[in-house]
């Protein structure tokens, strides 16, 4: 893991250790360390690490990773950093689904 945490068990991360097929995608492109290879297979090692980018579920053929990705303060996370601006999560506004 990286360090950085957010809200205690808020993430939309889930994991069918059933359906993974053992590829170790989600291992090689979660920024964050949340995932681990254990026994053939994938395992959620850091959940509140997560910042629900989507790459695992995305990278996932198996289709065993589900994640609701962009949603909530990380998505403001990953924008500022692309965009070079202020993080702005709209916790505020009505349309947000952060916080």
């Amino acid at each position: 893991m990286i360090g950085l945490q957010y809200l205690k068990d808020v993430v939309t991360l889930a994991l069918d250790g059933e359906k993974c097929n053992g590829c170790r995608m989600c291992v090689n492109v979660c920024p964050q360390g949340v995932f681990a290879f254990e026994n053939r297979r994938a395992k959620i090692v850091e959940r509140d690490a997560c910042m629900e980018c989507g790459a695992c579920a995305r990278n996932c053929l198996a289709g065993a990773i589900s994640v609701e990705a962009g949603t909530g303060c990380a998505r403001a996370l990953i924008k500022s950093a692309i965009f070079g601006t202020e993080p702005i999560c709209e916790c505020s506004s009505s349309k947000s689904d952060c916080c």
